[in-house]
C-alpha cells in the first residue's frame, strides 16, 4: 500500500545545545513580555527597545555565525559579544528612559553615550539583517547610511547638505521616528501576535488540514493537484504571511503531488511559488507588510483586510482558471478516487478549523488584531481536545513555543533596520525629491508614472523580503502616486501588490528559488513559470487605482459591480494565458483575447473601453468554443469520472 498523500517528511532531529536551550528560555521571555503588553501597554521607548533586543538576542542564538574559516571558539565568542552588545543597548534605553522621553528633538544635546549606543544598535541591526535575510538588505541600508552623511556630494535634485553624527544618531536611534518607529511599533503591536497564532495553528495540524481539505475539494477536478496546491497554499500562506516559509512548508508535499499527475517539475514548482506568494494578498491575515500598511495609513487592520479581499479573490480565481485550462490543453490528469482516499479523513479533524474562525469573528466584531490573535492562539490549545484523534502533546506545544519567537525575531530585526531608511528619506526630503523626479520623468502621465513605480517596486523587491521592499517603496513611490490624485489606500495597495509579486519576478525571485530547491528543478525555468502565472494578477493594481470600489470603497452596489467586473475581466485575461477554449488556442487567437482582457482589467468598470474589450474578448472565446464543439473536438478526458 502506498504512503498517504499527506505524509510530510519527518523533521530532522536537531541536537540540543546550550545556545538553543538559552534561546528557548529567551523566547518564552519574549512571549511573556508580549502578553504582558497586551494588558499593560508601556511607553514606546520602553516596549520597543525591549522587543527589539529580545529579537536580536534570539536571532544571534538561532542563527549563529557559521563562517568556516574561523575557529569555533572565535565564532562563539563573536556571537557572545553580539548578545552582550544587545543587552548593553537595552541597558542604555532602560536607564536613559526619562531623559529620552522628555528631551526636545533638535534642541537637547546629544551625548557621547548616545552616539556610541546608537552606533552599536545600528551595527547590531546590520548584522542581524544579514543573518535574517542576507546581504541585499544590508547593501540597501549601507546606501542610505552613506546618503545621510555624504548626500552633499551628489549632483542634481538628490543633493542635500548631509547630517552630522549627532543629527544622524538623533533621527535614527533616539526618537520614535527611526529604528524604534513605525516598523518596530508594528512588530510589537501586530506582527508578533499573528506569528504566534500561525505557529500554534501549524503545530496542532492546521496546515495539514488545509492541504487535505484542498485535495478533497479539488483533487478529482481537471488539474486537480495544481488546484489543491493553490487552495492549500493560499490558506496556509494567509496565516504564515511569508512566501518563502510557505513554499518550504507546503511545497514538500504539493510539488511531488503535482508531478505525480504529470505536471512538469518546473511548472509544479512555479505553481507552488505563486500560490504561496499570493497568500500575502489574501485576507484575513495577509502578510507582515499589510500590518505595516495599516500603521502607515492609521487605519484599523480589519479595514485593510476588507479592502484587499476583492483583488485577492480575483487573483486566485484567475490562477485556478489558468491551471484548469493548462491541464485541459496539456492533458494533465486529475487524482483518482483511490488517490484522494489516501488522505486522512477530514471529519474527525474538522473542528481544527475553529481557531481561524474565532480569529476572523473577533476581527469582524471590532476587537483589536492583537487580542484576536491571542485568543485564537489560546483556542489552538483547547480545540484539539474535542476529539481523541487530534489531542496534542507537550511536543506540539514546545514546537510552537520555539517557532513563534524565532519567526518573530527573523521579522522584527529586518523591519526595524528599515527604520533607518525611513528616517533618512524623510529627514532629508529624499521621498519628496524622488516623487518630483518620478513625475518629471513621466511628464505628468498617470500611466507612465504608475508603470515607473511598478518597475521600481519589482526591481527593488528582487532579493528583499516583501515587507522590506514595501516599506521602502511606500516611502519613495507613494507620495508621487498620491500627487497624481490617487487615494492613499489605493497608492499603498498598488506598491504592496508589486512588492509581493517581486517574489516571483526574475532574475532574483526568492519564492521561486525556494520552490525550485524543494522540487529539485531548474531555478530559471521555475522563475519563468511562476512569473508567467503571476501575470494573471500583474495588472490588477491598475484596476483599483482607477476604481476605488475594487478596494471596497463605495456603496454596496458599487462594490458588488466592481467585484463582478474585475472577476470577468481577469477571467478573460486568464483564458489567454491558459490557451484553451474547447480546443487549444493559437497565438493568433490568444493575442487579441489577451489584449482585450488587459484593457478590461485596466479600464474603469462601466466605461466604453471596458465594455468594448469585454464584448470583443468574450465573443472570441465563445466563438472558438462553439466552433470546437461543432467540429466535435473532444475535451480532455477525466480518468476520475
Amino acid at each position: 500500500m502506498s504512503a498517504p498523500l499527506t505524509d510530510l517528511p519527518a523533521e530532522p532531529v536537531v541536537r540540543r545545545s546550550p545556545a538553543l536551550m538559552v534561546a528557548f528560555v529567551v523566547g518564552l521571555g519574549l512571549i511573556g513580555f508580549q502578553l504582558w503588553l497586551l494588558f499593560s501597554p508601556q511607553q514606546p521607548l520602553v516596549e520597543r527597545p525591549v522587543h527589539l533586543v529580545f529579537a536580536l538576542v534570539l536571532l544571534f542564538l538561532y542563527k549563529p555565525l557559521t563562517t568556516p574559516r574561523l575557529p569555533r571558539w572565535l565564532r562563539l565568542g563573536i556571537d557572545g559579544l553580539l548578545v552582550a552588545g544587545s543587552l548593553a543597548v537595552l541597558g542604555y534605553y532602560i536607564t536613559g528612559f526619562e531623559r529620552l522621553t522628555t528631551r526636545m528633538e533638535n534642541v537637547s544635546p546629544v551625548f557621547t553615550l548616545d552616539i556610541v549606543s546608537g552606533a552599536l544598535l545600528v551595527g547590531l541591526l546590520l548584522e542581524g539583517a544579514r543573518r535574517a535575510v542576507g546581504m541585499v538588505l544590508v547593501y540597501v541600508l549601507a546606501v542610505f547610511i552613506a546618503y545621510a552623511f555624504w548626500g552633499n556630494v551628489l549632483p542634481g535634485s538628490l543633493q542635500f547638505r548631509g547630517f552630522g553624527i549627532e543629527a544622524a544618531t538623533e533621527i535614527t536611534t533616539m526618537t520614535t521616528a527611526g529604528v524604534l518607529g513605525v516598523t518596530t511599533s508594528t512588530s510589537v503591536s501586530f506582527v508578533f501576535y499573528f506569528i504566534l497564532f500561525g505557529a500554534f495553528y501549524a503545530a496542532v495540524g492546521g496546515g495539514q488540514l488545509f492541504i487535505d481539505l484542498a485535495i478533497r475539494a479539488a483533487g478529482r477536478a481537471t488539474g486537480g493537484t495544481a488546484k489543491a496546491a493553490i487552495i492549500g497554499s493560499s490558506l496556509m500562506g494567509s496565516i504564515s504571511g511569508s512566501a518563502v516559509a510557505n513554499v518550504v512548508s507546503t511545497g514538500v508535499f504539493t510539488i511531488p503531488l503535482m508531478r505525480r499527475t504529470g505536471v512538469p517539475a518546473h511548472r509544479a514548482a512555479g505553481i507552488e511559488a505563486i500560490a504561496s506568494t499570493g497568500g500575502q494578498l489574501m485576507p484575513p491575515i495577509m502578510g507582515v507588510a499589510a500590518f505595516i500598511m495599516a500603521e502607515l495609513l492609521g487605519m484599523p487592520y480589519a479595514q485593510i483586510a476588507l479592502a484587499g479581499l476583492i483583488p485577492a479573490v480575483a487573483f486566485y480565481l484567475a490562477l485556478l482558471l489558468v491551471v484548469d485550462l493548462m491541464a485541459r490543453r496539456d492533458g494533465i490528469r486529475p487524482l483518482t478516487a483511490e488517490e484522494v482516499a489516501e488522505t486522512d479523513s477530514i471529519l474527525p479533524r474538522l473542528h481544527l478549523i475553529v481557531p481561524p474562525l474565532i480569529l476572523i469573528g473577533l476581527l469582524i466584531s471590532g476587537y483589536s488584531a492583537a487580542y484576536s490573535a491571542v485568543i485564537a492562539s489560546a483556542a489552538c490549545l483547547v480545540v484539539p481536545f474535542a476529539r481523541r484523534q487530534t489531542w496534542i502533546t507537550w511536543t506540539n506545544v514546545k514546537e510552537a513555543l520555539v517557532d513563534a519567537p524565532r519567526q518573530a525575531a527573523e521579522v522584527a530585526v529586518p523591519i526595524a533596520s528599515i527604520g533607518i531608511v525611513i528616517a533618512v528619506a524623510v529627514q532629508s526630503n529624499l521621498a519628496l525629491k524622488f516623487a518630483g523626479s518620478l513625475l518629471s520623468l513621466s511628464e505628468g502621465s498617470i500611466y507612465a508614472s504608475l508603470m515607473l513605480a511598478m518597475v521600481g517596486c519589482i526591481v527593488m523587491g528582487m532579493g528583499l523580503p516583501t515587507v522590506a521592499a514595501y516599506i521602502i517603496g511606500a516611502v519613495l513611490f507613494v507620495p508621487a502616486i498620491e500627487d497624481l490624485g490617487i487615494s492613499s489606500l489605493a497608492a499603498h495597495f498598488f506598491i504592496f501588490y508589486y512588492c509581493v509579486l517581486s517574489m516571483v519576478t526574475p532574475p532574483v525571485a526568492l519564492a521561486s528559488f525556494a520552490a525550485a530547491g524543494v522540487g529539485k528543478t531548474s531555478a530559471v525555468k521555475t522563475s519563468i513559470s511562476a512569473f508567467g502565472l503571476s501575470l494573471v494578477a500583474f495588472f490588477v493594481p491598475f484596476a483599483f487605482v482607477f476604481d476605488p470600489c475594487v478596494l471596497a470603497q463605495g456603496s454596496a452596489g458599487q462594490v458588488v459591480f466592481a467585484a463582478l467586473s474585475l472577476l470577468v475581466s481577469t477571467a478573460l485575461w486568464a483564458v489567454a494565458f491558459g490557451g484553451w477554449a474547447g480546443r487549444p488556442l493559437g497565438w493568433g487567437t490568444r493575442l487579441p483575447i489577451g489584449i482585450s482582457g488587459l484593457v478590461a482589467v485596466i479600464a474603469p468598470s462601466g466605461s466604453v473601453p471596458w465594455i468594448a474589450a469585454l464584448a470583443l474578448g468574450w465573443a472570441l472565446v465563445v466563438a472558438v468554443a462553439l466552433l470546437a464543439r461543432r467540429n466535435g473536438d473532444d475535451p480532455i478526458p477525466n480518468p476520475a469520472e
